[in-house]
């Protein structure tokens, strides 16, 4: 098994970024009004706490990823930004509140709903989940939300009891390939629980969207990222992204390689032939990337007209 030390006394020195991973940092009026109501309602996005590349062209079109139950996870992941700590049960209840204000005054029509791990919590923070799903759906019944959240420690009745909030899109990332899920991720987060997960959520509703996302860059062959994308396909995950690691820090996990614009290309092309309803594959793309949730609303919003063209009388 390959081990972190292993990983770091074998990765390449870059000397800088290769072109197509450079960004410019967000900025512009709306980006500093939507962070500044954030501040205030003291709530985290993880655009913000995994400093996404692309924050800005999501704020500005129409979407956002809150992040719920703190900014502090009870996990360890070595590809992560977020802080790890015990919040020691600690749950703002107002939350979900807070939240559906914050969405109003963005004036979202995707919103996606993601946490830190709270394996402090009984429930994991599903129900917190749930609680959150309903305000929203309550306030504004057209909002599309989808969930990217943690595993529930692999317990299918806390996955099932989220579900009937009725997510449009239930997300749960794999990460990365099997071979790297340790030393990479959380020792108690493993590959078979995360794929588990996903078909849990098929399970339970066959009609309901999966989607998960992948990190390349790390050490992972193509024959195992090909690999990982046919386990997904045996659970019906029905989306997936690719993007390129960037370590946040020298103590995170290294980048061992930097993958070309068109080897992205190429797996997109092979996760379509594969059978996935849609794939964003690029070296900035992340989890919650704006290019699939417009891909995925379309979807939505076409079913939904479709029921209501069904049944007239609803």
């Amino acid at each position: 098994m390959t081990t972190l030390k292993e990983m770091r006394n074998s990765a390449p020195q870059f000397d800088r970024k290769p072109s197509w991973i450079k960004v410019r940092p967000p900025g512009g009026k709306n980006y500093n009004d939507i962070k500044d109501m954030l501040k205030g309602l003291n709530l985290a996005t993880v655009c913000q706490e995994a400093h996404c590349p692309n924050m800005e062209e999501c704020w500005g079109g129409g979407t956002a990823t809150f992040m719920l139950m703190g900014d502090t996870c009870t996990r360890a992941c070595k590809f992560c930004a977020v802080k790890t700590g015990n919040p020691e049960g600690i749950l703002d209840i107002d939350e979900p509140q807070k939240v559906g204000n914050a969405i109003s005054k963005m004036k979202l029509d995707y919103v996606v709903l993601t946490s830190v791990d709270r394996d402090d919590l009984a429930d994991f923070g599903s129900e917190h989940f749930a609680k959150t799903i309903r305000t929203i759906k309550m306030g504004n019944p057209k909002m599309i939300i989808e969930v990217l959240t943690p595993d529930f420690g692999g317990r299918k009745e806390l996955v099932e009891h989220l579900l009937k909030s009725k997510p449009d899109v239930f997300a749960h990332n794999i990460e990365v390939v099997k071979r790297l899920t340790h030393p990479i991720r959380d020792r108690r987060a493993s590959y078979e629980t995360s794929i588990n997960v996903l078909k849990m959520a098929k399970d339970f509703n066959p009609k309901q969207y999966t989607k998960t996302s992948v990190m390349l860059g790390l050490g992972e062959s193509m024959s195992e990222v090909i690999e990982t994308m046919k386990d997904l396909r045996q659970v019906g995950c029905d989306v997936i992204t690719f993007g390129q690691y960037l370590a946040p820090s020298s103590k995170h996990a290294p980048v061992m390689e930097y993958i070309s614009p068109e080897i992205f290309k190429d797996l997109e092309t092979k996760a379509m032939e594969m059978g996935f309803l849609y794939c964003a594959s690029g070296p900035l793309v992340r989890s919650s990337y704006r290019a699939g949730e417009f891909f995925i609303k379309g979807i939505i919003e076409k079913n939904r007209l479709n029921e209501r063209t069904n049944h007239p009388t609803l």
